[in-house]
């Protein structure tokens, strides 16, 4: 007689552990009186924000995403095998969109008879968590889902859950890790040690430097939603800050810094003008940019000292046919040698 299936598992659970708010006029007015004016990253992804990276992600001219979901197809069951069984931690879930593979590669690897195995979501918004939790119970209805409302960044612990108790196996896809200045990252990468705890290990995808013409069409596609992404950023400050931001009057452009190795991208204003910004007034020059975000592109040695730094050792590393975009698996170093997450 034929088994029957196993039954699905309960839908999945969202813990909202309420994030403190940031608070945005502070952070806006000190990154205005940075030289270059460089605001936080994060403020682009408001519901616009999100809608349009996702539109860039699909540009010709933007490989990384397709590379590194095809490279996670590819190699998800060595990856797996590699990783043991475990509960996969994914940081930034966002939508969640590349984890699949990762997911049915580790279900196939089994769990401890001590806890279950499945996927907690990390992620600073809980409507994003809701409908990637949501989608995924849909695709993978026998595998236990949870996701965490947080700010992992400042996070000191995981919260108990028999889904965590589990061997921890972290993932950070996308390379949003060179969105951070390398002192940043470095901190970054120690905080995730913590919260995987002792043995955890992560995966992180890393887009690797090549030429600048390659790099700089990337961040410049020709259908110009990187430059729409960029300019949704005046709107949001317009709404949230009361300014009066006249997003015509800024051009967008992105370019490579060798020195830094990283990609810069900026909202270059056209002319000399005033605008009003949480309650005050600042003048920029003709041509001065304003820094929407850096993307620092890490080769194989600089990433393999970076994650030294913060505890971590690099052990198996996979990578496309062009070496463009990496897989890098950390393990951690020895305890004795481990900096504190600052």
């Amino acid at each position: 007689m034929t088994p029957a299936p196993a039954p699905p598992t309960p839908g999945p659970t969202l813990l909202d552990l309420h994030p403190a708010p940031a608070a945005l006029a502070q952070l806006v007015i000190a990154g205005m009186q940075r030289r270059p004016r460089q605001l936080p990253a994060w403020l682009l992804y408001d519901d616009e924000g999100s809608r349009l990276f996702e539109l860039i992600c699909q540009q010709p001219e933007y490989t990384l995403t397709a590379t590194e979901t095809a490279l996670l197809e590819a190699e998800a069951s060595a990856i797996a095998a590699r990783l043991g069984p475990g509960t996969l931690v994914e940081f930034g879930a966002g939508s969640a969109r590349k984890v699949g593979p990762l997911l049915r590669a580790l279900a196939a690897e089994g769990c401890p008879s001590t806890a279950r195995c499945g996927y907690v979501a990390l992620d600073i918004s809980a409507e994003h968590l809701r409908q990637a939790l949501q989608r995924l119970s849909l695709q993978h209805p026998c595998q236990p889902l949870l996701g965490i409302c947080c700010d992992y960044s400042v996070l000191e612990a995981l919260p108990d859950h028999p889904l965590l108790e589990a061997p921890r196996l972290g993932f950070y896809p996308g390379s949003s890790i060179g969105n951070f200045e390398p002192q940043e990252a470095e901190q970054l990468l120690a905080r995730m040690r913590v919260l995987l705890g002792p043995g955890g290990k992560l995966l992180v995808g890393l887009d690797q430097p090549r030429s600048r013409e390659r790099l700089e069409a990337a961040y410049n596609d020709r259908a110009g939603v990187s430059a729409a992404f960029a300019l949704n950023l005046l709107t949001r400050l317009n709404r949230d800050l009361d300014g009066d931001f006249q997003p015509q009057r800024f051009s967008y452009r992105a370019w490579w810094e060798p020195v830094h190795s990283r990609i810069a991208m900026a909202l270059i204003s056209r002319c000399d003008q005033t605008v009003s910004l949480a309650g005050r007034r600042w003048s920029f020059a003709a041509a001065e940019p304003l820094i929407t975000e850096y993307s620092v592109k890490y080769d194989r040695a600089s990433f393999a000292a970076l994650a030294e730094r913060a505890g971590w050792r690099c052990a198996e590393r996979w990578s496309d046919p062009a070496g463009e975009v990496a897989l890098q698996l950390l393990v951690q170093a020895d305890s004795a040698q481990m900096p504190a997450a600052g």
